[in-house]
């Protein structure tokens, strides 16, 4: 091969090897482009009283948002407020939050009223389907103290005398800031309307979706999931205090439904059914203890009371109600096992209403006790209380049946007899007997006494 040649191939592979690079380039981004998935946006939805369930539901939709590294976590929301606890158990973990959260009230009719307007302005962004209100978020239970209605505006609020506010006046005013700094902090961290936030908890106003809107309360209005995702495309929102641009334009969508433990605790933090439960896990170990051995009532009961006390325990409890159930329980089992003819059986029957009445601390008819609950279970002891006053009753006045006093002048036929003692036949049973030396066998006898195994008869 001569020099010319080489020369020529020589260029050919030095192209050739300058070439490879790309071609490489080119052939494995090809496939990453294909393997770019979509934007993810997961949706949860939040429909009812705002509870422990509720903010179990939304701390797991949290963690597997950011698990799964999705662009953006949705909270629908259409709800009438709750607890305040809960409430704001669930500002902080949206806070917190590595991924970003929007709020969405949904569908057209529904409301974030209450609690649903703190969250709503704790999320990076607000949208309201048309239709939608929200506001109303007037405390009427904060930190686990009892509110009264607001003053109207502008009236000074006066006490029972000299003009001097009362307690409760003043548990509500500090119930009310503390609400109105709470919402205020929020607006001001997302570039909210603050001003008609203070409004909305001082006053109790609330708006509608375009109002929201124009006042600065949301940033969106859009009647569709579909349609919101498209709109906050390319929008800055804030994940955890820090900037992040949403891209969630054709975003897939996938719903999450709540756990199965999630749906427990949303049926047995009902306070119905968690004091039902309560009362059968009480008189389950009572038929347990009057009846040792028979074990399924005992365990049935043990079971019932435990998920019973564990849902109260998630509940704002008045400890002054819960100490005068537990003192009703007791006077009535007092009642089961020493029977005082109901007089202490009745008295914890008293003790047990009041206690009812008074047990959860929130005016939300929706954690609150039915009084159809109370004047049920109330009833079913009360039946139960009769029963065992009755039952005390006739066996007091039911002759002996039983024991020497049963004995006591019964009549008995002589079997042997011999010197003033012998054996006689009295219940189906052969006993020895002294009595009168001149009986004799076949002779009927009454028995006297019974003088240890011995009976005395004539």
């Amino acid at each position: 091969m001569n020099r010319a040649m080489r020369s020529v191939l020589y260029a050919t592979l030095a192209i050739v090897g300058a070439m490879l690079p790309g071609y490489s380039l080119s052939q494995t981004s090809a496939p990453e482009a294909e393997d770019a998935s979509p934007a993810l946006a997961l949706v949860s939805t939040i429909d009812g009283a705002i509870g422990p369930a509720t903010a179990r539901q939304i701390a797991m939709a949290i963690e597997t948002a950011e698990e799964r590294r999705a662009d953006v976590l949705v909270l629908r929301i259409d709800t009438p407020g709750g607890l305040v606890t809960s409430t704001r158990d669930i500002v902080s973990d949206i806070l917190a939050s590595e991924v970003p959260v929007a709020g969405y009230v949904w569908p057209g009719g529904g409301h974030a009223a209450s609690a649903g307007t703190y969250i709503i302005y704790a999320t990076g962004i607000a949208a309201m389907a048309p239709g939608t209100n929200i506001g109303a978020a007037t405390p009427v239970t904060m930190g686990g103290m009892p509110g009264t209605p607001q003053q109207p505006p502008g009236q000074e609020e006066k006490g029972d005398e000299g003009g001097t506010p009362s307690n409760e006046q003043a548990l509500s005013k500090k119930a009310t800031n503390d609400a109105v700094a709470l919402i205020v902090s929020l607006a001001e961290a997302h570039g909210r309307n603050a001003e008609w936030a203070e409004a909305a908890v001082r006053e109790g106003e609330s708006i509608g979706a375009r109002k929201a809107q124009e006042l600065g309360v949301v940033e969106l209005v859009a009647p569709s999931l579909e349609d919101l995702l498209s709109k906050m495309d390319g929008r800055e929102v804030l994940a955890n205090g820090k900037p992040v641009t949403l891209s969630t334009a054709d975003a897939r969508i996938e719903h999450l439904e709540p756990g199965f433990m999630t749906e427990l605790l949303a049926l047995i933090s009902n306070p119905n059914v968690a004091f039902l439960l309560m009362m059968i896990g009480v008189y389950g170990i009572i038929f347990e203890l009057s009846n040792p051995g028979s074990f399924g009532p005992g365990i049935l009961g043990a079971i019932c009371l435990l998920l019973g006390l564990y849902a109260l325990n998630q509940l704002p409890l008045d400890y002054t109600g819960a100490a005068l159930i537990v003192f009703g329980l007791v006077l009535m089992m007092v009642e089961a096992f020493t029977p005082t003819f109901g007089i202490v059986g009745f008295g914890g029957l008293i003790a047990f209403i009041f206690g009812a009445a008074i047990l959860v601390d929130s005016d939300s008819p929706e954690f609150q006790l039915s009084w159809w609950t109370i004047g049920m279970t109330a009833l079913a002891s009360a039946a139960l209380l009769i029963f065992l006053v009755g039952y005390t009753w006739r066996a007091m006045r039911r002759p002996v049946a039983t024991g020497a006093e049963e004995l006591r002048g019964a009549e008995a036929h002589v079997l042997e007899w011999a010197n003033g003692e012998g054996y006689v036949h009295v219940h189906g049973e052969r006993w020895h007997a002294r009595g009168p030396a001149d009986l004799a066998p076949q002779s009927t006898v009454h028995i006297e006494k019974m003088d240890g195994l011995t009976l005395v008869v004539s």
